[in-house]
């Protein structure tokens, strides 16, 4: 049996506190006789959210497995930290129906515990008539939504962002926003304790295979960053681990169910000049065979200008551990400094510097176009949820995805 005193000894830089440490396994969860309600593997911004939900089930004794030291280390705090509207995906999609409802369960969260953001809003700018009818499009789906969205003539659009080309027209979306990513992760971390869940940093899973004898729930195996294997048994598993969801997958479901992992880096270049500036985040219309939303303007809580992310992508066999993987690729601010100036002509190159770089997770390949959300309770295997392919919005959608990862588990 897996106790937690053995377990507290194998965690690097671990938050246990006293009482996570002596509470007994026995009198939680001996009805099930395994050593965990719950094992979510994953510590980024969904992990995190379905933790904290699941950690205040009655009975729950979970624990959320983390291979970095700690969290959000990897997609959940390299993106634009955008609060996304929703209209973006294809109609009737889990991205597009869990980012209208996940949006408003965020800016709800964030009001309630009093945790950092903005409402700033963006616009969504149109140089050409074919741009301008695909502003339309996106206007009536944000109708068919109850998203708000309106037009701005390019008139209009001079007086109220003077530095932004919208040749055509703009569309503007009310209800985008920014979030710190961060303190929001750092707030469902601490929910999540607080309600008797324990946190392994620094644990990499290494196989996973089902309980033998007729008995439900799945034996895990793993590896400490300090060398210490571990063995542990739960009644129920969820994959959120994001760029690593596709291995841990790939573990337990048989070879014909497997994922064919694709990444994709975004780099981001802060803009140092106070001139251009606006007062709201600025997307292009986003080109058809991109596996994002173009390189646009966004904001920090600060106010601070950065753009991005490109697209670059990476080999599927690529070390996700690479001590250069998150090295800003400067020689391809050429390709991005051209993209900016379409929509803000008056950016100067010299003013744009290298910022930071994230890796997004993807099912589809280079030229495949956008991918949905891969979230369900897999066929054959109970008390199994597996997330794949979590990417944008995934930061938007975050509350809303653990919502239907505890109702997939009833």
């Amino acid at each position: 049996m897996f106790t937690r005193s053995r377990l507290s000894l194998s965690l690097s830089l671990s938050r246990f506190s006293i009482r996570h440490q002596s509470r007994s396994l026995a009198t939680t969860i001996a009805p099930t006789e395994h050593d965990f309600s719950h094992v979510i593997i994953g510590g980024g911004v969904v992990g995190l959210a379905i933790a904290s939900r699941i950690a205040r089930l009655p009975g729950a004794s979970p624990i959320l497995l983390e291979r970095n030291a700690h969290i959000g280390q990897e997609t959940s705090s390299r993106n634009s930290e955008v609060i996304h509207a929703g209209i973006y995906y294809t109609p009737d999609s889990l991205k597009e129906k869990l980012c209208v409802k996940g949006k408003s369960m965020l800016y709800d969260y964030l009001e309630k515990h009093g945790l950092p953001y903005k409402n700033c809003g963006k616009w969504i700018v149109a140089q050409t008539p074919q741009e301008g009818e695909y502003l339309q499009k996106m206007h009536q789906k944000a109708q068919r939504l109850g998203v708000p969205t309106r037009f701005i003539g390019k008139e209009e659009a001079a007086k109220l962002e003077p530095d932004v080309a919208a040749l055509e027209c703009a569309l503007e979306s009310s209800s985008t926003g920014i979030v710190d990513a961060h303190s929001l992760m750092t707030h469902l971390l601490g929910s999540f304790e607080d309600s008797g869940g324990a946190v392994a940093y620094g644990t990499a899973v290494t196989s996973i295979t089902p309980l033998a004898n007729g008995t439900s729930g799945y034996q895990m195996s793993s590896l400490s960053s300090d060398g210490e294997e571990m063995t542990i048994t739960t009644s129920s598993l969820i994959n959120a681990a994001g760029l690593g969801a596709f291995q841990i997958s790939n573990m337990l479901l048989p070879s014909d169910r497997h994922f064919t992992p694709h990444y994709c880096k975004g780099n981001y270049f802060s803009y140092s000049a106070s001139h251009p500036r606006t007062q709201r985040l600025i997307y292009p219309v986003p080109k058809p065979d991109l596996a994002g939303l173009g390189t646009h303007l966004t904001l920090d809580l600060g106010g601070q200008v950065r753009f991005g992310p490109d697209t670059e992508w990476l080999p599927s066999d690529i070390d996700l551990f690479s001590r250069d993987l998150y090295r800003v690729s400067e020689d391809r601010l050429d390709e991005m400094y051209e993209a900016i100036k379409q929509y803000l002509p008056s950016t100067k190159r010299s003013e744009l510097a290298g910022s930071y770089s994230g890796i997004r997770p993807k099912l589809r390949g280079d030229g495949e176009g956008m991918s949905d959300f891969y979230i369900k309770h897999e066929e054959g295997f109970p008390g199994f949820v597996n997330l794949v392919g979590i990417e944008s919005p995934g930061l938007t959608s975050s509350l809303a995805i653990a919502e239907m990862v505890e109702d997939m588990l009833k």
